[in-house]
């Protein structure tokens, strides 16, 4: 989990310093940068529940509008016919920023979700040791 956690952390700053020259930087480097933080803190063995559901349901709700924006996901799937995303760098069309951006959400949700549930088993087993030793 700590090699999974510090290639994440690297990653989402860089993700983070790409979005230097977006349209929206304001929005999307706190975004990466919280997925930074999180997977930094959990290479070094801090493990926040609580956080990893906040950053999941927040990326999933906006993860959703994106999905069905005017110029979103499913606007790049049915009208665009799924269009190449990574063919350019600069994003030439508005289905494709939001497209990006939604693939982006999902992959801080999977990272997310990965240590929401390696801290759930980990309390748990935490959890049947004591009680093991009550008992």
């Amino acid at each position: 989990m700590k090699i999974f956690n510090v290639v994440f952390a690297v990653l989402f700053v860089l993700f983070a310093a790409l979005q230097w020259n977006d349209p929206d930087p304001y929005i999307w480097m706190p975004i990466y940068l919280y997925g930074a933080i999180f997977c930094g803190l959990a290479a070094a063995g801090n493990y926040y529940k609580g956080w990893y559901l906040f950053g999941i349901f927040a990326c999933l709700g906006y993860a959703v509008y994106l999905f069905f924006a005017k110029d979103g996901v499913l606007s790049w799937m049915t009208e665009h016919q799924a269009e190449n995303i990574a063919g350019a760098m600069k994003a030439s069309t508005p289905w494709i920023e939001d497209t990006r951006e939604f693939f982006g959400l999902f992959i801080i949700i999977i990272v997310l979700l990965v240590n929401f549930v390696h801290t759930s088993q980990k309390r748990a087993k935490k959890m049947r040791k004591k009680m093991m030793k009550i008992g």
